[in-house]
C-alpha cells in the first residue's frame, strides 16, 4: 500500500518555477513648494510682528510655491502680516529665490531638496511688498539646513516701518516634503507596471502608497516614458490624484529616472488647490543582462520559460524509479517531503535532462509515506 500510494501523488506534485518576477527599485518624492511656519519678531521699541505665508485665496497654508511665467524669482506667496505695534493685520505677496545650484554627491538633484544633503549660509534674493506697512522692498536671504534634517530656517531683514533706521529681522522654519521608499515593478516591451509605498521623511506615520504604470517611448523606450494618470492614498485615507508627465533616465546618473508628479491637490484638508508640484526619482540599480540598461527600462528578457515537467514513480526491489519528461538541457530540481501539509520540501537531485524522457533511481522514502515534486530552472 506505501508503494502504490507514492506513486499516485507523484503525478500531483509537478509544476515549472519559471515566471517573470517583479523587481524592486529605490523611489524619492519631494514637493518643490516649501512648506513655511509663521515668523515671529520683535521690533525695536519690543512690538511683535508676526508674517505669514499662503498661497490660499482664504486661511494659512504655509507654502512657498514655485513661481511661473518666467519671473525674475523661484518661488512666490501671498503675505498675511499683523503688527502689534499698529494693532493692525496687512497683506502683500513675498518673493525669492532657492538656491539650487549646489549638488554635492551629483546626482543631478539639487542639495537644498534632498534631506540627506545640508545646506550652509546660502544666499538667495528676494522681493516683496505689502498694503501697508512695507512698500516694494528687495532683500537677501540666507538659507540653512542640517543634513539628515528636513527642517531650516529662512532668515531676511526688512525696514523697521516704526523706525526707518532700524531694521526687523524675520526667521522662518521651514520644511521640505520628502517620501522615500520601494518601487516594485514588472518591467514589459512597451509598459512598465509599478507601485510606490512611500513614507515620509522625518514623520514615518505619513505614508503615500498606489500604483503608477509608465508607457515606454516608441522613439526612445530605454530613456523616456510617460506616466499614467492616477491616484494614490495618504495614511488618511485621502486620494491623491495626478496626471501624466515624461519621465527621464539621466545621461550622467543612467541608474535614475526622474520626472515631475503633477497633483490635482497635494493637501486635500486645506480649501484650495496646493502643493500641487513635485518631483519623482528612480533609482533602480537591476540590470539582469549587465548592457547598462536598469531593467526598469530595459527590454523584458525574450528567454522561453521551460515546460513544466511531467513525473512518474515506479517501484524496484531496493529503489524507486522516477521518470521524468521534459525540455532537454533544462534543469530540474527534484525535492521531497514526508507530508503534504509540510513546508519543508527537500532537493535531493539537481538533474539536467540529456534525454527525454530520462529515467533515475531514487531512494525509498524512510517512512511510511514520501512525496516528490520537480521544479523547473
Amino acid at each position: 500500500m506505501k508503494r502504490s500510494f507514492i506513486l499516485t501523488m507523484a503525478g500531483l506534485l509537478l509544476f515549472s518555477a519559471a515566471s517573470r518576477a517583479s523587481e524592486t527599485a529605490h523611489a524619492r518624492l519631494y514637493c518643490v513648494s516649501l512648506q513655511f511656519q509663521r515668523a515671529t519678531v520683535h521690533d525695536s521699541y519690543g512690538f511683535q510682528w508676526t508674517m505669514d505665508l499662503t498661497t490660499l485665496s482664504s486661511g494659512i497654508n504655509g507654502e512657498l510655491s514655485p513661481y511661473f511665467l518666467n519671473a525674475p524669482y523661484s518661488h512666490s506667496a501671498y503675505l498675511e502680516i499683523y503688527s502689534e505695534l499698529f494693532d493692525e493685520n496687512d497683506s502683500g505677496a513675498f518673493t525669492v529665490d532657492v538656491p539650487e545650484a549646489s549638488d554635492a554627491n551629483g546626482n543631478g538633484f539639487p542639495d537644498f531638496f534632498e534631506v540627506s544633503q545640508g545646506v550652509t549660509n546660502l544666499t538667495a534674493n528676494g522681493e516683496m511688498y505689502s498694503d501697508s506697512f512695507f512698500s516694494d522692498t528687495m532683500f537677501q536671504a540666507t538659507w540653512n539646513r542640517a543634513a539628515g534634517s528636513a527642517t531650516g530656517t529662512c532668515t531676511y531683514q526688512l525696514p523697521d516701518p516704526s523706525n526707518p533706521f532700524n531694521s526687523i529681522t524675520f526667521t522662518h522654519t521651514f520644511e521640505l516634503l520628502e517620501y522615500t521608499g520601494p518601487l516594485i515593478y514588472t518591467p514589459g516591451s512597451n509598459t512598465v507596471a509599478a507601485s510606490i509605498n512611500l513614507t515620509q521623511t522625518g514623520d514615518p506615520a505619513n505614508t503615500l502608497q498606489g500604483l503608477v504604470n509608465f508607457d515606454k517611448s516608441t522613439a526612445d523606450h530605454f530613456n523616456t516614458l510617460t506616466n499614467q494618470p492616477g491616484v494614490w492614498t495618504n495614511a488618511a485615507s485621502q486620494t491623491l490624484a495626478f496626471d501624466g508627465e515624461i519621465f527621464s533616465r539621466d545621461a550622467t546618473w543612467p541608474t535614475n529616472y526622474y520626472g515631475y508628479v503633477y497633483f490635482s491637490d497635494g493637501d486635500p484638508t486645506t480649501g484650495d488647490a496646493d502643493y500641487q508640484l513635485w518631483m519623482l526619482s528612480i533609482d533602480d540599480a537591476s540590470d539582469a543582462d549587465a548592457d547598462g540598461i536598469p531593467d526598469f527600462s530595459d527590454d523584458p528578457d525574450s528567454v522561453t520559460p521551460p515546460l513544466a515537467p511531467t513525473l512518474s514513480l515506479t517501484p524496484g526491489q531496493t529503489n524507486l524509479w522516477l521518470t521524468i519528461s521534459d525540455d532537454i538541457g533544462h534543469t530540474n530540481l527534484i525535492q521531497e517531503t514526508d507530508s503534504l501539509t509540510s513546508t519543508n520540501w527537500q532537493t535531493i537531485l539537481s538533474l539536467t535532462l540529456t534525454n527525454n524522457p530520462q529515467t533515475v533511481s531514487l531512494p525509498l522514502p524512510a517512512g511510511q509515506a514520501g512525496f516528490w515534486r520537480a521544479l523547473a530552472q
